[in-house]
């Protein structure tokens, strides 16, 4: 029997470069938005689009995970339903 059940994690370099990231673009877009020589309309709507994307952006990362793990979850039973089979077909020989 096969065994592939390695737990994989990110690394604390990784886990701070994203939020870095994340972070810096977040507030420098937000700064630019600010500095825009446009009203205070003009800016809230910008803001209320950036918002809207990220929101957007958390719950497309958050679909994508979900259905990866859903499809790692499917793969996993059918290596069991094949191994369960050929286990039979060795037993009845």
């Amino acid at each position: 029997m096969r065994q592939n059940n390695r737990i994989t994690s990110d690394t604390p370099a990784w886990y701070f470069q994203t939020w870095a990231a994340f972070l810096i673009a977040l507030l420098l877009t937000s700064v630019g938005i600010y500095h825009l020589p446009v009203g205070w309309w003009a800016r809230g709507f910008l803001v209320l689009g950036m918002y809207f994307s990220v929101s957007a952006a958390f719950g497309l990362a958050k679909t994508i995970r979900d259905r990866h793990e859903a499809d790692k979850l499917a793969a996993r039973v059918d290596e069991a339903r094949t191994e369960r089979v050929l286990r039979e077909m060795v037993d009845d020989h």
